[in-house]
């Protein structure tokens, strides 16, 4: 009978040791499949490609994204002095200008010649007219990023400062002087340009400015020789520009005019 019990005993011990090492051999391979088998952590591609597939609930669908609203129209970066030579340097710009006598004004046409008033050349979504009125106003008040509404204009003309107010009979009161104007670029040099140049020419930043409206309606056609701007602080900047804009375009002036232009510039410092 002894011998039977430590048999049994015998057999129940060494069956509680094979559960031990059962377990501890689990344990390892729990360990070694915790760490993907080759030393990376279970997030690495050995665990994704080893780990059983998991159910996952199905996701809803993403919602639309909202429509981005167009940005705003651009207005063109202008600065009053933009491209206006010094006395100095516009007068040189002078000495090489061509003289020549005045070329008729037969068949001239305002939009046939020039394209429509206020062309938007440089393509930002405004009209060249609230381009310049934005340029040279201040204070100002849009609607749409590109319509002025009103302002305040230091006018460089008659020398006084006039509240702007856009209206069928207000906006007149401001308005955009084309400083060597159409026609006179017509009968210099004008009619040798190309629709695309004379459309330039017409809404080019350098020949504008915004005026008072009466002051500007007094000029009409006029050259230097005819015409200078009542506030005489302003009319070194106008014959500036008047030159520059005649080299820009390959433009002539008028004997009258040159000497004009010149007596005003030698007296600019």
């Amino acid at each position: 009978m002894r011998r039977r019990r430590r048999a049994v005993g015998a057999k129940t011990g060494l069956g509680a040791a094979g559960l031990v090492l059962a377990a501890v051999i689990a344990l390892c391979g729990y360990a070694v499949a915790s760490r993907g088998g080759d030393g990376t952590s279970p997030e690495g591609p050995a665990a994704s490609a080893s780990a059983p597939a998991e159910a996952t609930a199905p996701q809803a669908p993403a919602a639309p994204a909202a429509p981005t609203a167009p940005a705003p129209s651009r207005v063109s970066p202008l600065t009053p002095d933009a491209d206006v030579p010094a006395p100095g340097a516009a007068r040189a710009l002078l000495a090489a200008l061509p003289t020549k006598g005045r070329a008729p004004k037969t068949g001239y046409d305002r939009v046939g010649d020039f394209g429509p008033a206020w062309e938007d050349v440089d393509r930002n979504g405004c009209s060249t007219r609230d381009d310049i009125l934005a340029r040279d106003l201040t204070g100002v008040v849009r609607r749409g990023g590109c319509t002025v509404l009103s302002g305040t204009l230091d006018d460089p003309y008659a020398g006084r400062t006039i509240a702007f107010q856009r209206g069928p009979d207000t906006s007149a009161r401001v308005q955009i002087d084309h400083v060597v104007a159409l026609m006179n670029a017509w009968q210099t040099g004008a009619q040798a340009l190309s629709p695309e140049q004379r459309l330039r020419l017409a809404n080019d930043p350098l020949n504008l400015v915004a005026v008072d409206g009466p002051t500007n309606q007094s000029k009409g056609a006029g050259d230097a020789a005819t015409w200078l701007p009542p506030a005489k602080a302003f009319r070194c900047e106008y014959a500036s520009r008047q030159v520059a804009v005649k080299a820009r375009y390959a433009l002539w002036v008028v004997p009258a005019e040159r000497a004009a232009l010149d007596r005003i510039l030698a007296d600019c410092r």
